[in-house]
């Protein structure tokens, strides 16, 4: 089982760069835990600095969630907790970025206290969330923090930035996957990704989504999942004659010979590809009418006796053109899918949010909401009650408030409590299959590709009661 601590050490600081500063200091390419506590928006600080100074740290609830699904998205894959966890549970503020902080003007009205304070913080709050590779859709809270005002508030940066970067790829990865229909999909995508820490996110990410492997190999090792990959055209191109180039990479790899035929002419690249034999696994197409391709392909393959030999697709697909590909008969048994699987290229960036919902005033719980328009925010402590049908199908989700009782799934799950892990982490392989066992239970009109109906999402009575009491008193 994958290690938290060992895992998002890779996510981090595994590599660093020899390039230096006028410090002579070396600058670090990965976050590691040491730097994590300053890897945050300088407001989280200001706002920190506010509240010590006011003695304003009562105990709060916050809830991350995403206001609106992305454009031709009907649903999400909840994915990135584990990493919010590593960094909860090792957030420190070190010596040297205390330092550093102090240091900086907009800190120089700030009593020396706060630098103590922060010298001693750790998260000692309350932790409940979505377990990953669970569907969820808009306004359902994803992770709900119960902490001190300071504690709750200094965290928001480091949740949003994993949770909403892990999510959107890994519901990108599973509507690939689901184009595939039933085909495997290969992460190709660490090259194009926005840079090296994102392309490995990217890669557990899409696993989740149902990928059944990665191109990249420091995933691979740390993650477990499978290590898969072919050669370049840089390959073929070495060589002043293709066919020497195949012969040679078989000589290499006689039990996994997989040949990238497009360099030069497709055709002709199969035809060199059957000498190979029975032992030729498999080929690649990367270019040029795939469609079209992988059927003069696979008739050559086919009439040669090579019957076995699996044709691989890739080249800035995504899940319309796979779609597409195989509507039309295309011969593809796997798909490379890189750039616009790693990067969710049709839409970029998840609007996920963490908005206060709930403060203890001396002893009495104060439902907080916000009300400008078009960002209204629903107050107090919620849960997500799913409701399914005798066939164990998804039928509807209500978002209720936490005592709430519903012949229903409770989504939010403890993970945390006053700073203690209570939840036991699965592995990256068990998320898979979470999220495989969700998508399952969606109805077939919620993954098409193009959805234009939105899956029925209510509050409960109770809570739109609080709601509008929270309005009406504010009003008053």
């Amino acid at each position: 089982m994958m290690r938290i601590k060992a895992v998002t050490r890779s996510l981090h600081s595994k590599i660093t760069i020899d390039m230096k500063k006028n410090t002579g200091k070396p600058e670090p390419l990965f976050l590691n835990d040491a730097n994590m506590c300053i890897s945050t928006d300088l407001y989280q600080l200001t706002m920190v600095a506010g509240y010590f100074e006011r003695g304003m740290d009562h105990k709060s609830t916050f809830e991350l969630f995403v206001r609106n699904l992305p454009e031709r998205r009907s649903y999400l894959i909840a994915a990135g907790l584990e990493q919010a966890i590593h960094y909860l549970k090792n957030l420190r503020f070190t010596a040297e970025y205390l330092k550093y902080l102090k240091d900086l003007p907009v800190f120089k009205n700030v009593s020396r206290e706060l630098f103590d304070y922060l010298r001693e913080f750790y998260f000692s709050g309350d932790v409940y969330a979505v377990p990953e590779g669970t569907v969820i859709f808009a306004n359902e809270p994803i992770i709900r923090v119960t902490a001190s005002m300071i504690e709750a508030q200094i965290i928001e940066t480091y949740l949003l930035s994993m949770i909403n970067y892990q999510t959107l790829i890994a519901s990108k990865a599973s509507r690939v996957v689901h184009a595939a229909d039933g085909r495997g999909v290969i992460d190709f995508g660490t090259r194009r990704a926005h840079g090296p820490h994102a392309g490995l996110l990217a890669a557990r990410a899409c696993f989740i989504g149902g990928c059944v492997g990665t191109s990249n190999v420091l995933a691979a090792y740390e993650l477990g999942i499978p290590p898969i990959g072919t050669v370049a055209h840089s390959w073929v191109m070495a060589y002043d004659d293709e066919y020497e180039s195949f012969k040679d990479f078989h000589t290499v790899f006689p039990d996994n010979t997989v040949l990238l035929i497009d360099t030069y002419d497709t055709i002709k690249g199969a035809q060199l590809a059957t000498k190979m034999g029975k032992k030729l696994k498999g080929v690649r197409l990367d270019s040029g009418n795939i469609t079209l391709l992988s059927k003069k392909v696979r008739k050559i393959l086919d009439n040669a006796g090579l019957e076995q030999v699996k044709i691989t697709a890739s080249g800035d697909l995504n899940e319309h053109k796979i779609s597409q590909m195989l509507a039309k008969g295309a011969c593809i048994d796997s798909f490379g899918v890189g750039t616009e699987m790693v990067t969710s290229k049709d839409t970029p960036a998840l609007g996920g949010v963490y908005k206060l919902v709930e403060q203890e005033r001396e002893g009495r719980l104060v439902p907080k909401m916000k009300f400008s328009k078009d960002k209204v925010t629903c107050p107090s402590k919620k849960q997500v009650y799913r409701f399914l049908d005798k066939k164990g199908i998804f039928k509807k989700d209500t978002i209720g408030l936490v005592d709430e009782e519903f012949d229903a799934e409770e989504l939010l799950q403890p993970v945390m409590k006053k700073g203690k892990l209570v939840y036991k982490i699965p592995t990256v392989q068990q998320i898979q299959k979470t999220a495989e066992r969700n998508i399952s239970q969606l109805p077939d009109k919620f993954k098409d590709l193009d959805c234009k109906i939105a899956y029925p999402v209510t509050l409960s009575k109770r809570l739109r009661q609080v709601r509008d009491n929270t309005r009406n008193n504010r009003n008053a």
